[in-house]
């Protein structure tokens, strides 16, 4: 992809998150987003048909930059990875616009495309190691990881009070171990 349409994009991404920290999604426009990152509104439709679309690639972006470290992962290590870490804390910094995501109707495909993108990066990752296979076809896997790592966080944002992103990151990893035995009020 040509570099100007890389930042461009970029841009659109980073006003749409700035905007939304600031005033909460639902009061941000196209022509907020456009002004934010310096462009107008013709060049916005030119990369996108609406805000919604504009947030699942922003969203899509995280996922994927996040999915091409999951190679690194020691599936047996008892702490959350960095990798792991480092996505939840980006939810964390745009705690309003992922709340808004994960528990209100309206973004269910913005919220599908981020499952479908860790989907295949748990697939890919999968492809790599052999020494932790286990029985289940790996679509299923993938399915189930992907899921739990979605229901996780939308848990974590919908609490009156969350814990830091290490600590719900932690939670995820402990969720995908299985190591929760019984959980807390249970």
């Amino acid at each position: 992809m040509d570099a100007r349409i890389v930042r461009t994009r970029r841009r659109l991404q980073e006003a749409l998150f700035s905007l939304a920290r600031e005033r909460g999604i639902d009061h941000v426009s196209v022509s907020d987003i456009a002004e934010r990152a310096g462009v107008n509104r013709s060049t916005f439709y030119q990369h996108y048909s609406d805000k919604e679309t504009l947030l699942a690639d922003a969203l899509d972006l995280v996922a994927q930059e996040a999915g091409a470290q999951l190679g690194d992962i020691d599936p047996a290590a008892e702490r959350a990875p960095a990798v792991l870490v480092d996505f939840i804390s980006h939810v964390d910094a745009h705690a309003e616009v992922y709340r808004r995501v994960f528990t209100e109707p309206g973004y269910g495909v913005v919220l599908s495309r981020l499952r479908e993108h860790l989907h295949h990066a748990i697939l890919a990752a999968a492809e790599h190691d052999d020494a932790h296979a286990i029985d289940v076809p790996a679509q299923v896997v993938a399915a189930g990881v992907a899921g739990s790592i979605i229901g996780v966080i939308g848990a974590w944002l919908s609490l009156d009070e969350r814990p830091d992103a290490a600590e719900a990151a932690q939670w995820v990893w402990t969720v995908l171990l299985g190591l929760g035995g019984r959980a807390k009020g249970a």
